[in-house]
């Protein structure tokens, strides 16, 4: 296995630095069948570390090194969420088309920027990818790592490495990192063709699913939080969703509010506004409207896909 950074000169004369994460996958011999890896550039990364590390230095007070951090844990964090906010609309139209829209939602505290994404993209084969995670830690750590797994996700999905399976190399990522954190993700892949989702789980909370003004949380498959134990394996389901279908995915931050800490049932709540809704849009602004207080203990995503009838 590989984990490390390396620097590269481009024919312009700029330096990149690029971070590189693999392994081999061996077969029942112990030879080498395959190799994967990710690459991502974290220039801008190491250059925000820099420059938080020369303000650190010649601040005078904690105030302004906090307030350099969270500026830059701001930037890095909307840097590598998806560039799309509010609606995604993928090219395929018809029956079984998606309408996908997200939201995130700050905490109460401005200063705790989390590591909770959200992603959806449309994969080589026609089928769509739609992940929420959440790590543990606030700040630039947690973005950082962020920004590692989501890149990763991308890939190997790209790659067409079943749900499961990349759960299990999520893991293994997350385990042997440089700065080893906790992680909880949710990974959905779905064929528009035949309506079929294949999703699996890491510690995270099940997809919601609302069909005919009522709604119902998903039994999920077993999976333990990222980081959390070696050599782990990663079950995975399926589930048919028809046309007018709305799927719910969401981090555990999104429901916690105050001092209580509220499950799916204030979620499920909603399903006759889903069902009068016209888009995923109006989906995630009813959620919005109810979760989005200020007395969020912590950060939270959510991501809302409607099959289209």
């Amino acid at each position: 296995p590989m984990d490390g950074e390396f620097r590269i000169v481009l024919p312009d004369s700029r330096v990149r630095t690029l971070h590189m994460t693999g392994e081999p996958v061996l077969d029942s011999e112990g030879c080498t069948a395959s190799m994967w890896a990710v690459l991502r550039d974290v220039s801008e990364l190491r250059r925000s570390e820099e420059t938080v590390s020369r303000t650190r230095d010649s601040a005078q007070t904690d105030e302004r090194i906090e307030r350099t951090e969270h500026r830059m844990a701001v930037e890095l964090q909307e840097t590598v969420l998806p560039p799309w906010r509010g609606s995604l609309r993928l090219p395929q139209q018809g029956p079984g088309a998606l309408d996908i829209a997200a939201h995130y939602l700050p905490s109460a505290s401005s200063g705790l920027i989390g590591g909770d994404w959200y992603d959806a993209m449309e994969l080589p084969d026609g089928r769509t990818l739609l992940t929420v995670g959440d790590l543990t830690g606030h700040g630039i750590p947690a973005t950082s790592a962020m920004a590692m797994m989501l890149g990763a996700l991308r890939g190997m999905a790209v790659a067409g490495i079943e749900p499961g399976a990349l759960m299990g190399h999520l893991n293994h990522l997350l385990e042997t990192s440089v700065q080893p954190a906790l992680g909880s993700a949710l990974c959905c892949r779905f064929d528009p063709a035949t309506g079929l989702l294949s999703w699996a789980q890491a510690g995270h909370p099940a997809p919601l699913l609302f069909r005919d003004g009522t709604g119902r949380q998903l039994p999920p498959p077993d999976g333990v939080l990222l980081g959390a134990a070696s050599r782990v394996a990663y079950e995975q389901d399926e589930v048919r969703l028809l046309p007018g279908d709305v799927l719910v995915l969401h981090t555990d931050g999104l429901t916690r509010r105050s001092d209580r800490g509220a499950g799916p049932e204030e979620l499920l709540a909603l399903a006759s506004r889903f069902a009068q809704a016209r888009t995923a849009q109006e989906c995630v602004r009813g959620v919005v409207e109810e979760f989005g207080g200020t007395e969020r203990l912590d950060d939270a995503c959510v991501l809302v896909a409607r099959i289209g009838a």
